[in-house]
């Protein structure tokens, strides 16, 4: 059987259509239909059923893609990043992610790349447009704070970050001062990521105080501007480390003490599987990959 049989099935399987998959691998469907009949031959038994809309898979599909489908993909990322190391490392690779976590985190990390002379297109995004960009192959790779819950897309968590409620020093030690924790946050006005307030509830919810609503007196998904806005002494938010961390050194900003425990945020690395299929993108991912991996390896500041 070669490879490219392989590949074929793998992709028809996925997509359930010999059309769907030539346009996945920019090969002709007449192409996909060889590969599909050539591996039936083989293994003497149909894989698939024809029917108006597409293809269904048999049981004996079912089988061979549940062995199969991941370890060609493994293998395939790896040929890619070997290939990688041997070519120049030019062309685009388009990635989405939230901004400040693509500015503060990202960017940084793909700077040799960039020397070297590949080409990056950024793109600010929230969850649904991140999903949605990479099923629909409007990005190449996308950074976020949930995985894709699809089964044709891959997610791997790369990297956490703890989770601080922060305020000026002025608020702060009014909150903190307060009898009552939670009704304390409530009077004072709260800066959220998106209307789910989704790292506002986690603080709240590890610390046992998701009792109280709090309406967001300000929204910005893209949490520097909730930083800055709480620096100059208005309200407060939940901040990852990476926006903080230096701000509680200095003075700037203080941690409202958590009750119970700093929760930590989970950040997926997302993309399609053939994707890694070409060099400059299987080398991006890996370096990403590399990079949070060494972080994690790092000692953690106290």
């Amino acid at each position: 059987m070669a490879l490219t049989q392989l590949r074929s099935f793998v992709e028809v399987y996925r997509q359930q259509s010999l059309s769907g998959a030539a346009r996945s691998l920019g090969l002709t469907q007449p192409a996909i239909s060889q590969h599909i009949a050539a591996l039936e031959a083989a293994i003497g038994h149909a894989l698939f059923v024809r029917h108006a809309k597409g293809v269904r898979p048999t049981v004996i599909a079912d089988e061979m893609a549940a062995g199969l489908g991941d370890t060609l993909d493994m293998a395939e990322a790896v040929l890619a990043r070997t290939r990688a190391r041997s070519r120049d490392q030019t062309g685009v690779v388009r990635i989405m992610g939230q901004a400040d976590f693509l500015a503060e985190m990202v960017v940084p990390r793909l700077v040799s790349l960039v020397r070297a002379g590949m080409q990056i297109r950024f793109a600010a995004a929230d969850h649904a447009q991140m999903a949605a960009g990479v099923l629909e192959d409007d990005c190449d790779l996308a950074l976020s704070g949930y995985p894709v819950l699809d089964g044709n897309v891959r997610s791997e968590m790369v990297h956490e970050e703890r989770l601080h409620a922060v305020a000026s020093p002025a608020v702060a030690a009014r909150i903190m001062a307060a009898p009552d924790l939670g009704q304390a946050l409530h009077d004072e006005p709260v800066l959220a990521f998106n209307i789910k307030q989704q790292l506002i509830s986690t603080w709240l919810g590890a610390n046992g105080l998701a009792r109280h609503a709090l309406p967001p007196a300000v929204m910005g998904q893209d949490l520097r501007c909730l930083q800055r806005m709480v620096m100059d002494g208005f309200g407060w938010c939940v901040l990852p480390s990476y926006l903080c961390e230096r701000h509680i050194a200095s003075g700037e900003l203080v941690e409202i003490e958590p009750p119970v425990e700093m929760p930590v945020n989970r950040y997926f690395l997302i993309w399609l599987p053939k994707v890694l299929r070409e060099p400059r993108i299987a080398a991006v991912h890996e370096l990403i990959r590399e990079k949070f991996r060494e972080d994690a390896a790092l000692p953690q500041a106290l």
